[in-house]
């Protein structure tokens, strides 16, 4: 669940001693679509960790800080970047556009030791919000995979949220989640391990052999253990609303394979 929300203006924060280690780094950007095979996911028994994601799809470029420090720069639309490492404590995260003083969003939060976190910016540029969540940072049940679902498309209504498994086809599947929104956050599922694609249609479609998915994705193996974040977000560049999917590793068992 987000541990706060909040949207500019706000009150200035000031400045305190921050992060004992360095807390500026190049964000790693994910290529749109689903991430296929194994993430380790480094961890420390004493530091947090916090990563972000941006999904708004009109937003310029941001610059992203903790309290007065700087995390990481220029970030666009669909990035996600690697977790960093910062001391445990109360931090207020702002969002600026890049290059400038300008605050777009902010978030206060508090960050736990051996914890990690997602600062998950969306929505459109005039309403753009900013929320934390705590990620999965272990192991999902044996013979299990952790899948959580977040709505950040601002353009398409709801939808049922269908895992097909490798070999069935979807009119054999009940759907995983029913009448799934924009702000849409399911909290970690549980569901057996194996390969699946996963397909979108919208809300109360009873699916047939001409029934066209508002989105099918590649077929993806979930190695044993591994908890992931699957993002809905808008697509852009298109005359007509359309949909695609980020995913983000949070926790692969250190002794998966791909």
């Amino acid at each position: 669940m987000p541990l706060s929300k909040t949207r500019w203006p706000f009150d200035p924060v000031s400045t305190r001693p921050l992060v004992h280690r360095m807390l500026r780094v190049a964000s790693a950007t994910v290529s749109l679509g689903a991430m296929l095979g194994c993430q380790g996911i480094v961890s420390s028994p004493v530091m947090s960790q916090a990563r972000v994601i941006v999904t708004s799809p009109d937003a310029p470029g941001l610059d992203m800080y903790l309290n007065a420090a700087p995390l990481v720069y220029n970030l666009g639309f669909g990035t996600i970047t690697s977790y960093v490492p910062l001391d445990a404590g109360i931090y207020t995260v702002f969002a600026k556009s890049a290059g400038t003083a300008q605050v777009m969003s902010s978030a206060k939060g508090t960050f736990v030791s051996s914890a990690q976190y997602t600062v998950l910016v969306g929505n459109v540029s005039a309403s753009l919000t900013e929320t934390i969540l705590k990620d999965q940072s272990q192991a999902a049940p044996s013979g299990q995979v952790a899948l959580r679902f977040i709505g950040e498309a601002t353009r398409v209504g709801g939808l049922d949220i269908y895992l097909v498994p490798a070999g069935q086809k979807i009119t054999a599947v009940t759907p995983l989640i029913t009448n799934f929104n924009f702000s849409g956050n399911t909290g970690y599922l549980n569901v057996p391990t194996g390969a699946y694609t996963l397909v979108l249609v919208p809300t109360g479609t009873v699916p047939n052999s001409t029934t066209v998915a508002t989105y099918t994705g590649a077929q993806v193996t979930y190695s044993a253990g591994c908890a992931r974040t699957i993002v809905l977000i808008d697509q852009q560049l298109v005359n007509t609303p359309g949909l695609q999917v980020i995913t983000a590793a949070d926790y692969d068992s250190p002794t998966a394979t791909s």
